[in-house]
Parts: structure tokens; sequence; C-alpha cells
């Protein structure tokens, strides 16, 4: 029998679509219509998001540790969180976990190298850009990083929160962040990871200046791959 997947949500676009393609992308392991045994749970938005602007980690930290304690009751064999900011907020709860978790920024970063890629672009809300969740999972790999402008991160993170978590995908934001990851090409980067779960909604390699890391897919395939024992 597969694992039981369980999802530590917090934004409802990124989570959505990383247990879409949980459910989508099963059939090549289960046949027609299977996927693996997926459980979520999330806590209102708004309680994270007042924990990330005071800079409270440990607060972020206890919501996403009480999702796992619910996921793991429920039978959840492992988790996954599709959400790269708040794993910033790791470290305050891994020794709690119950339960192995997979690290967006470690699987991503997996692929990255996988694919022969040398220096990577990070996009993503300016929480996660300004840490160190990524740089720490590239540097591992042997592979180099380099970060947008200060002005850059700010307006993608205005993008990300005014916008695509809440279900809205405007041109003048695809544009921006073409801008943006032509910017990242320039400064020698030869990818991009799209460091936010949400940000696949709106690019990918058909419309990117780059090859992209889509954090949310990657981590949803690293997940089905886990649970069918691949």
């Amino acid at each position: 029998m597969p694992q039981h997947i369980g999802i530590v949500g917090c934004s409802a676009e990124g989570a959505a679509l990383c247990y879409r393609t949980i459910c989508q992308e099963g059939e090549q392991f289960l046949g027609r219509y299977g996927h693996p045994e997926v459980s979520m749970h999330t806590h209102s938005f708004a309680d994270y998001m007042r924990a990330i602007e005071q800079g409270n980690w440990s607060a972020v930290g206890e919501l996403m540790l009480s999702s796992a304690e619910k996921l793991a009751k429920a039978g959840a064999d492992f988790l996954i969180c599709p959400d790269n900011t708040i794993h910033q907020a790791l470290p305050f709860i891994q020794s709690k976990l119950s339960r192995p978790f997979l690290h967006i920024a470690e699987v991503v970063a997996e692929d990255a190298a996988r694919r022969g890629f040398h220096c990577i672009g990070l996009l993503g809300t300016r929480y996660l850009v300004n840490s160190e969740v990524y740089p720490k999972a590239v540097a591992a790999r042997g592979l180099k990083y380099v970060r947008p402008e200060p002005e850059q991160r700010e307006e993608i993170n205005r993008i990300i929160f005014d916008e695509l978590v809440c279900g809205a995908f405007k041109p003048a934001g695809i544009a921006y962040h073409q801008r943006v990851i032509s910017h990242l090409k320039d400064n020698g980067c030869d990818a991009v990871v799209l460091g936010c779960t949400e940000i696949p909604l709106i690019m990918n390699d058909a419309n990117s200046p780059l090859p992209t890391l889509d954090s949310t897919r990657l981590l949803a395939r690293a997940a089905l791959r886990r649970a069918v024992g691949k």
C-alpha cells in the first residue's frame, strides 16, 4: 500500500496546487484515477500572517506543529508543507515532529543539481528571499545563488500577498516577474526557483526567460515517489 501523505497547508492556492498535482500525477504509479491517501490540515492564513509579520517564527512553528500532530493522528506516514516561507520555522519544531518531513528547498536543490544547473535565482516572498532557507539548501549541493534587488523583492512580495494568494493572476504581475527573471539571467543565473508556491500559477518554462524550478510541483512529485516507494 502507498504511504499516507500529510500536507501542512498555509495559503490556499499553493496548498491546492500541491494537492491537485499529487492526485493528478498519481496515475503514473497507481493506474487510472489512482493516488496515495492524502490528508491536509490548515490553520487560518491570518494566524500565520500575524506571526510572520511580527517575525515570530517560533509561533509559526507552533502552528505547523499543531497541523503536523493532527495529520499524524489522521494516519499520515510523512509530511510536506507547500509553503516555502514558513520553512524558516522548521528549526523550532524539527525535534518535536513525530513524522518525517520532506523539506521543500532540499527537494528543489536536488532537482537543480540533477538537471545540471550551477547558479539559481531566488524568487518568493521577501521573508523567504531574505532568509537562508534556499541558500543553505543550494550551497549543500555545491550551487550558487542570486537574490533579486531589494526593490524587486518588495514588489514581488506585494504581488504575492495582494494578488496570487487571493487567486488574482494579472498580466502586469506576470510581466514584472519576467523582468526580474531577466535581471537574474543577466547576473549569471541559469535557472530560477519559483520559491513561492503560488508563483507557478503564473510562471513556467513557457513564459520565463530562464528554466524554472517549480517548488510546488517538485515537492508534490517527491511526495508521490516517497509514498509509492520509488
